[in-house]
C-alpha cells in the first residue's frame, strides 16, 4: 500500500506524548502530542491532488489514483508504521490568552521522507474528534477545505513561504455547520484536505507549556526544533543556540510578513496559534485576496468590528505575536536583552524585505531615500479611487515610460484596473497621471531597456491569484459535482507569473455581483 513512502515518525519517536490513550477532549499536559485516529468516512471520493507534491513524496500517478490512497488521505486506512497524533498548543487569539488549544480537527498521519531527502509531516484537516476538540466535532466542509487545497498550492508557486497541499478528498458525510454563525446552520458535504510541510510546530507549541510551567518539557521541544528544522545552528541545548533560533524564527516572519504584503494576502486569523515556527504560511481559514488596494481590509467576518488583522496591520501583530513568543521561552533562554534585541530588529528586517521587493514590483533597481515622496504618492493614487492591485502593478509594467514622462500618455494605458471608472475624472484622475509621470520620470533616470524592465517587472508582478471570487466559483461547482473548472484553476495557478493564452477568466478582476456575495467579499471561521 503506497510503498513508495518512505514513513519517519520522529516527532513521536522523540518527543514525549499524553499517556491517556482514550479520545475525548480533555486539558492535557506535560505532551507534545496525543495518540489519535482519524475517523472513519462513509464514502471517500478524490476531488484532486497536487501532482508536484506527491511526486516530492514518491508517489506515481497510478499510486494518486488508487483506491489505497484515497482510503489513507480520508482517514479510513492507517499508513504502515505510523501513529497517528494530533499536537498540543495554546494561544492568544484577538490578543488575549485562549489556553489550551491543540490540532481540534487535525491529525497528523506521521512524518515521511521525500525523494528530496527532506522531511514532510503529512496532516488530514477534518479528520475528527481529537481530545483538543473542545465543542467541535473535528470535521470540516468542503468550501474551507477547497480554499485551503487551492491556496496553499497558489502560494507555492507565487514563491510565498507555505504549507503544501497533497490531496483534497470529499468523505460522503454531512456536516452541520452555521457558515455566517447567524443562527442558521445547514448540511454541506464533508471534505477533507491532506496538508504538508515540514513540521506544523507554531509559536502556541510553546506557549503552553509556558502556561503550565513545564520548561522542561519546553526545552525539549525547542531542542527537536532546532535540531531537525534549522539546521544551521549549532550547540543545541545552550542559551547561545535558543538565542540564535530565536533570532532566525524573528527573521523568517518578516520576510513572510513582506511577501504576504507584496502580493496582496490577507491571512485574517493572525493568532499565535496560527503562526508557524519556520516562517511558513500555515492554517488557511478565513483568508482573502486584496481586490480593490485597501489597507484596512480584513476579510474575517469575526474581525469585522475591530480589524485586529487587517491587511495593512499583518506586520505590526507578526511583531506582536513574535513578543509573545519571546514570553514564553525566556525562562528557557535565561535572559531577556537578547530577545528584546532580537524584537528590535524586526521592523528593519520588514523594511528591508518589503523595500527589495516594492523595488522589484516597480521595476526599480533599487528604492533611493529621495524615493519618499514616489512611495507617498504611490498610496495616494492607489487610495484615490477603487484599484484592482494585482493588476495595476502587473500592468504598470507596459506603460510607455517616454510618453509618461512628458505627461502625454494617461492613465487609460493601465487598461481595466478600476472598479469605478466613472470616478476618473478631476481630482481622482489628476492624481493617478500626477503619479505616472512622476513614476515615468524615475524610471527613465534609471535609463533601463523597456523590455527587459517590463519581463524584471512581470516576474515580481504575478496575473493569477486565487482570487475570492474564483474560489467560491470554483465551490459553487464543486457542490454540483463539477471539478473542472477547479482542475483548470489549479493548472493556471502553477504559472502565475506567465500570460497563459486563453485563461482570461483567471485574471479579471472581480465582478459586480462578488461584492457582496457570500464567501466573496468576507468569510467567517465556520469550517
Amino acid at each position: 500500500m503506497l510503498t513508495n513512502l518512505q514513513v519517519d515518525n520522529r516527532f513521536v519517536d522523540h518527543l514525549p506524548g499524553d499517556p491517556e490513550e482514550r479520545n475525548y477532549v480533555r486539558q492535557v499536559r506535560s505532551a507534545c502530542y496525543s495518540i489519535v485516529e482519524p475517523t472513519r468516512t462513509s464514502d471517500p471520493q478524490l476531488v484532486a491532488y497536487s501532482s508536484e507534491m506527491a511526486s516530492t513524496l514518491g508517489f506515481t500517478k497510478a499510486d494518486c489514483e488508487s483506491d489505497d490512497f484515497v482510503q489513507v488521505f480520508s482517514g479510513n486506512k492507517k499508513l504502515q508504521g505510523t501513529s497517528p497524533y494530533a499536537m498540543c498548543y495554546g494561544g492568544h487569539q484577538f490578543g488575549n490568552w485562549a489556553g489550551q488549544l491543540g490540532d481540534g480537527r487535525a491529525i497528523t498521519l506521521g512524518e515521511a521522507i521525500g525523494v528530496d531527502s527532506a522531511n514532510y509531516s503529512l496532516q488530514l484537516k477534518g479528520a475528527g474528534l481529537t481530545p483538543y476538540s473542545r465543542s467541535a466535532d473535528g470535521l470540516a466542509v468542503l468550501r474551507s477545505s477547497l480554499r485551503e487545497f487551492v491556496c496553499s498550492e497558489a502560494m507555492h508557486h507565487l514563491g510565498v513561504p507555505t504549507t503544501r497541499a497533497l490531496s483534497l478528498v470529499l468523505t460522503g458525510d454531512t456536516v452541520i455547520r452555521d457558515m455566517l454563525y447567524d443562527g442558521n446552520p445547514a448540511p454541506e458535504r464533508g471534505a477533507v484536505v491532506c496538508r504538508v510541510a515540514p513540521t506544523f510546530v507554531r509559536f502556541g507549541n510553546f506557549e503552553i507549556f509556558a502556561a503550565q510551567r513545564d520548561f522542561d518539557v519546553m526545552r525539549q521541544l525547542i531542542d527537536h526544533t532546532i535540531k531537525h528544522d534549522f539546521p544551521g545552528i549549532s550547540n543545541i541545548g545552550s542559551p547561545s543556540a535558543y538565542i540564535q533560533w530565536f533570532e532566525e524564527v524573528v527573521d523568517r516572519t518578516a520576510y513572510l510578513m513582506s511577501e504576504w504584503t507584496r502580493v496582496g494576502f490577507v491571512h485574517g486569523v493572525m493568532n499565535t496559534d496560527n503562526m508557524s515556527i519556520t516562517g511558513l504560511t500555515i492554517d488557511y481559514g478565513p483568508y482573502g485576496w486584496l481586490e480593490s488596494y485597501d489597507p484596512n481590509w480584513t476579510p474575517n467576518t469575526t474581525d469585522a468590528s475591530t480589524k485586529r488583522y487587517r491587511f495593512g496591520q499583518q506586520p505590526a501583530v507578526a511583531h506582536w505575536n513574535l513578543l509573545q513568543l519571546a514570553n514564553a521561552i525566556v525562562s528557557v533562554v535565561g535572559e531577556a536583552k537578547p530577545l528584546e534585541d532580537a524584537l528590535n530588529n524586526f521592523a528593519q528586517s520588514y523594511s528591508s524585505y518589503y523595500t527589495k521587493a516594492l523595488a522589484a514590483k516597480l521595476g526599480l533597481q533599487r528604492l533611493i531615500e529621495q524615493d519618499s515622496d514616489l512611495l507617498r504618492g504611490l498610496e495616494e493614487a492607489l487610495l484615490s479611487t477603487e484599484i484592482d492591485m494585482t493588476l495595476f502593478f502587473r500592468h504598470l509594467g507596459g506603460i510607455d515610460v517616454e510618453a509618461t514622462a512628458n505627461g502625454l500618455a494617461k492613465l487609460e494605458q493601465l487598461g481595466d484596473v478600476f472598479y469605478r471608472p466613472e470616478q476618473l475624472y478631476g481630482k481622482t484622475a489628476t492624481t493617478i497621471n500626477s503619479w505616472l509621470k512622476t513614476y515615468a520620470l524615475r524610471v527613465r533616470a534609471e535609463a533601463g531597456d523597456p523590455g527587459r524592465r517590463k519581463e524584471s517587472m512581470n516576474r515580481a508582478n504575478p496575473l493569477y491569484v486565487p482570487r475570492n471570487y474564483l474560489a467560491q466559483v470554483a465551490i459553487d461547482h464543486a457542490d454540483e459535482g463539477d471539478f473542472s473548472f477547479l482542475h483548470d484553476w489549479m493548472e493556471v495557478l502553477k504559472n502565475p507569473y506567465e500570460e497563459q493564452e486563453g485563461k482570461e477568466r483567471f485574471a479579471g478582476k472581480r465582478p459586480e455581483w462578488a461584492r457582496t456575495h457570500v464567501g466573496c467579499s468576507m468569510l467567517s471561521c465556520s469550517s
